[in-house]
């Protein structure tokens, strides 16, 4: 079987679950490390002749990360497209086992019954805390509706405040951000880079914690290390 993934953290997933069937996966797919193969362009703007000349049986690709008049064009041009969609941690465990099955995959990853495992077993939170997530600056734009990343946040004790604005990622002023007093302010480094030095200093006395954005964002074999990861981290920006 041949597959080309358009999302990074699915590509991990294929990577780890059915080695050998990814021939082709987005500039952006970083994991693992050392995979070796076709690379076709970004999310949003995937080379689309690259991928039909490699003649994948399958493109995987997310609803939210790609966007539909690429995804049609691989449709007209032949190609089977599996698109999935995630907006919380159920939905996602659901999502990815489709997509290893889709890829030929007979027997459940172990991986994926440790990262279910790992979600299940959490301890009730307390206390809840609240939380501003921003994912960019330049405008500062935050986590707002319906998102998976609010989702695994909320699992983990943090409530973010924008959770019932009506846009899934709002561009909030920052006056309005720092006014809104939350008890911590989490940076991922992706989609924006947020680090030390960049993020931290727009929130004078609020704590700050800079968090990884693989465990955050991802839908992959990184959720079995994202609770651990995360709470870590919040828990030094609370000491």
């Amino acid at each position: 079987m041949r597959v080309v993934s358009l999302v990074p953290s699915l590509t991990e997933a294929i990577a780890r679950s059915a080695p050998g069937v990814l021939v082709g996966a987005t500039d952006w797919c970083t994991h693992p490390a050392d995979l070796d193969v076709t690379r076709v362009g970004g999310t949003k703007n995937p080379k689309l002749e690259r991928i039909v000349s490699l003649a994948p049986d399958l493109v995987i690709a997310n609803e939210e990360e790609n966007r539909e008049p690429d995804l049609a064009a691989l449709r007209e041009a032949g190609l089977e497209v599996l698109v999935t969609e995630v907006r919380d941690v159920p939905q996602a465990f659901r999502e990815l086992t489709r997509v290893v099955e889709a890829c030929g995959v007979s027997l459940r990853p172990r991986w994926l019954d440790e990262a279910e495992e790992a979600w299940s077993t959490l301890a009730p939170p307390q206390p809840r805390l609240t939380a501003v997530v921003p994912i960019w600056r330049r405008p500062w734009m935050v986590l707002g509706r319906d998102t998976f990343a609010g989702d695994v946040l909320s699992r983990l004790g943090v409530d973010h405040l924008y959770t019932g604005h009506a846009d899934r990622y709002p561009k909030v002023p920052l006056e309005e951000l720092r006014a809104a007093a939350p008890d911590v302010v989490v940076l991922p480094d992706e989609p924006y880079r947020f680090t030390p030095d960049d993020g931290p200093e727009a929130f004078p006395g609020l704590p700050c914690a800079l968090v990884s954005g693989r465990h955050l964002t991802w839908y992959g074999p990184s959720l079995a290390e994202a609770p651990r990861a995360l709470g870590e981290a919040l828990r030094a920006a609370l000491r």
